[in-house]
């Protein structure tokens, strides 16, 4: 929480905060050291009341659900731990419920193209953006502008691309994409 405060106190952008929220408690700890939203993945895999409860108290603008998703035997199972534990839960279902439950966003990270640096899981995410009507931010893939400019191409309503690595190693400059972005007549805010 300490980081956290600090960092709140030095960004002027919406802070979504994820990790170890299990409870309401957890939301509660993280909003008040200046968190604007709170996503959950594990900690709604034990207890599926956690959306439901946090979104009452909190508004569903408040509760993102992320999911790790991979594929099993042609069908696509919600993960856990990181993605290193198959839940057995099949995943369209458990984000529609989550929707229903109260999340008011959904990220959704492909196992399947994590890490690998060639694209964003177009098949997956266009599944879900079909299925709910909350914003959706894809996760897993992203290598370089192009795999961007492939997503909201293919998929020109989902709301959001979200890399880690590609810009922690300078590999892509965030200033840099959104030009190449809007170049390609690709909404986004400069």
């Amino acid at each position: 929480t300490d980081a956290l405060t600090q960092v709140a106190k030095e960004i002027f952008i919406p802070l979504t905060v994820g990790g170890g929220i299990n409870t309401l408690d957890d939301f509660d700890r993280v909003l008040k050291c200046g968190a604007d939203k709170v996503s959950v993945n594990s900690g709604a895999i034990k207890d599926p009341s956690l959306i439901e409860k946090a979104a009452k108290k909190y508004g569903d603008q408040c509760v993102v659900l992320s999911v790790d998703v991979k594929r099993v035997d042609g069908k696509f199972c919600v993960f856990a731990k990181g993605g290193r534990e198959n839940t057995g839960i099949e995943a369209i279902e458990w984000i529609k419920n989550g929707e229903k439950n109260g999340a008011g966003e959904i990220v959704v990270n492909s196992i399947d193209t994590d890490g690998v640096k060639k694209g964003f899981d177009i098949e997956l995410l266009k599944i879900v953006n079909s299925v709910v009507n909350v914003p959706v931010i894809a996760s897993g893939g992203a290598g370089c502008v192009d795999d961007f400019i492939k997503l909201f191409k293919e998929i020109p309503d989902i709301d959001a691309g979200l890399a880690a690595s590609i810009f922690h190693f300078g590999e892509v400059k965030i200033n840099d994409l959104k030009k190449e972005l809007k170049e390609n007549n690709i909404n986004v805010r400069i």
